[in-house]
């Protein structure tokens, strides 16, 4: 019923702090002692796992509105899976937290990787579909990206002069940026 729809939209929304606003002080304890102080631990730790998984699902597929109500009615045929009044919950939060959830997670994916290192060769192109660009050099970019502690990826690009220039162009239009900034502040 009802009643049972205040603490689970309270408990998604201390997910969704602790996991995508970066408010670390949310822990277990604290959310079962908020919202569901009648709930054993066990019990508890298992409707938090639950309705963590769900909203990471949820959360990663972006889904509009017509994936997630497919999604959320999949979920309550499920065994073991969660109920109507919950996945109406479920939604109603989602509806509500979309823009703020995606912003965040689009902000964690793009700040948490950095260019770890850069290797960079140039070469003479011998193959390419346009007899006039053979023998013309390009260069060969390898970034190392990575977030701290995870393993890395590596991005392989190929520039010629153009896209060398271009480049260049943009780098110093972020540099200009930049330094605009810092002597303002």
């Amino acid at each position: 019923g009802p009643e049972g729809c205040k603490p689970l939209s309270g408990l998604l929304s201390g997910i969704a702090q602790a996991t995508y606003y970066g408010h670390a002080g949310i822990t277990e304890e604290l959310l079962r002692g908020q919202l569901y102080p009648e709930a054993a631990p066990h019990e508890f730790r298992a409707l938090l796992a639950k309705m963590s998984g769900v909203l990471k699902s949820v959360a990663s597929a972006d889904m509009d509105l017509n994936q997630l109500e497919a999604f959320l009615t999949a979920q309550t045929k499920k065994q073991g899976g969660i109920t109507a009044d919950q996945a109406a919950v479920i939604a109603k939060f989602w509806k509500n937290h979309r823009t703020k959830i995606r912003e965040s997670l689009i902000n964690q994916s793009r700040w948490d990787n950095t260019l770890k290192n850069m290797n960079w060769r140039v070469d003479l192109k011998s193959q390419s579909r346009h007899v006039d660009q053979i023998n013309t050099p390009v260069a060969i970019v390898e970034m190392e990206l990575g977030k701290n502690g995870q393993e890395s990826e590596f991005l392989c690009l190929e520039f010629d002069e153009a896209k060398v220039n271009q480049m260049l162009k943009k780098l110093s239009e972020i540099e200009e940026s930049i330094t605009a900034l810092t002597q303002t502040t």
